[in-house]
C-alpha cells in the first residue's frame, strides 16, 4: 500500500491539472463564441456564392474560363489539409486527417499522383510522417485567420490547376455543426462542380436571370470563388477546433474530479490502516509490560 505522503501529492498533482483544464476550457468557450459568430455570418455568403457559381458554370461554355475546364485524363491530384497548430481537443485532427488519407489511398489506387497543401502545424507533421513534403504548408497561423490567409492558399491550388499541374483539387476540413459534432467533411474546389439537384427548388423560381451575361460575371466571379471557399473552411475548422477543445477539456476536468475522489478514498483507507497498526502496536506493547 502506498505511503500517505505519497497518496497526498498524487492528489495535489491531480488538482492542479485539474485548475489547467478548467482554466483552458473557459479559454476555449471564450474563443469559440467569437468563431462562431463569424463562421454564422459568413457561411450563408458562401453557400450562396456556391450556388451562383454552379449555377453558372452549368450554363457556360467550359472553355469559358480554365477553372472550369473538366480534365478526362485526371493525374495530379491536389489535396487542401485543413487541421489546427495545437492538440489537446481530442479526436478532432485525427478525424480530419483520416478523411484525407482515405483521399489518398483512393487516388493512389486509381495510378494518380497526390499533392498535398497543408494549413495548420497537426495536418503537416502527419503527411511528413507518411514520409511525404506538402507541396505548401502553411503553420502557427490558425490563432489569427482572415482572408488574405485564404487568399495566399485558394490562389496558390487555383494557379496550379489552371498551369495544368493539378486536374482535381480537394477540401478538406472540420465542419462545425453544434458543440458536440464537428464531423470532417470534403469539397471539390475545383473544377467547379454544378448545383446539386433539388427537388423542392425546381420550378422557375430556381432559375436566375444573369445581368451582364454569364461569361463576364464567370471572368469577374470565378477567380474569387476558391477563395471564398477556402476562407469558410478555414472559419469553419476554427470553430470546430475551439469546440472539440472545450469538450475535451471538459471531459479531462471530470476525470480528475473522478481520480480525486478516487485517490481520497484510498488516502483514507491508508491513514486508518496506519492508525490501526500504531493502535495494534501500543495494545502489544501495554500487553507485554503486563505481562
Amino acid at each position: 500500500m502506498p505511503s500517505l505522503k505519497d497518496v497526498k501529492m498524487k492528489i495535489i498533482g491531480v488538482g492542479k491539472t485539474k485548475q489547467i483544464t478548467k482554466a483552458m476550457n473557459m479559454v476555449a468557450s471564450a474563443k469559440l463564441r467569437s468563431s462562431q459568430a463569424r463562421i454564422e455570418r459568413f457561411r450563408p455568403y458562401a453557400e450562396k456564392y456556391r450556388e451562383v457559381i454552379g449555377d453558372l458554370a452549368e450554363k457556360a461554355d467550359i472553355s469559358a474560363h480554365p477553372l472550369l475546364e473538366k480534365r478526362a485524363d485526371k493525374k495530379n491530384c491536389g489535396i487542401v489539409l485543413i487541421t489546427s497548430d495545437r492538440g489537446l481537443c481530442g479526436g478532432f485532427n485525427a478525424n480530419i486527417i483520416l478523411k484525407a488519407l482515405q483521399i489518398l489511398t483512393e487516388k493512389r489506387n486509381e495510378g494518380k499522383n497526390v499533392a498535398f497543401f497543408c494549413v495548420g502545424r497537426k495536418g503537416r507533421d502527419a503527411v511528413r510522417h507518411l514520409g511525404m513534403e506538402p507541396a505548401r504548408s502553411i503553420a502557427d497561423r490558425m490563432g489569427s485567420i482572415d482572408f488574405n490567409l485564404a487568399i495566399d492558399v485558394a490562389q496558390d491550388v487555383a494557379a496550379r490547376y489552371a498551369d495544368g499541374q493539378l486536374d482535381e483539387v480537394y477540401l478538406v476540413y472540420g465542419e462545425f455543426q453544434s458543440m458536440a459534432q464537428q464531423p470532417p467533411r470534403v469539397l471539390t474546389l475545383l473544377p467547379i462542380q454544378p448545383p446539386e439537384a433539388d427537388e423542392e427548388k425546381t420550378g422557375p423560381d430556381s432559375e436566375y436571370i444573369y445581368e451582364p451575361g454569364e461569361a463576364a460575371l464567370l471572368d469577374d466571379l470565378l477567380p474569387r470563388y476558391a477563395n471564398v471557399q477556402v476562407f469558410r473552411a478555414l472559419l469553419e475548422t476554427s470553430a470546430s477546433e475551439h469546440a472539440a477543445r472545450m469538450q475535451a477539456m471538459d471531459n479531462a476536468t471530470r476525470n480528475c474530479d473522478e481520480l480525486i475522489k478516487s485517490l481520497t478514498l484510498l488516502y483514507n483507507k491508508t491513514r486508518q490502516a496506519s492508525i490501526t497498526n500504531e493502535l495494534i502496536d501500543i495494545v502489544g506493547g501495554a500487553e507485554a509490560l503486563n505481562g
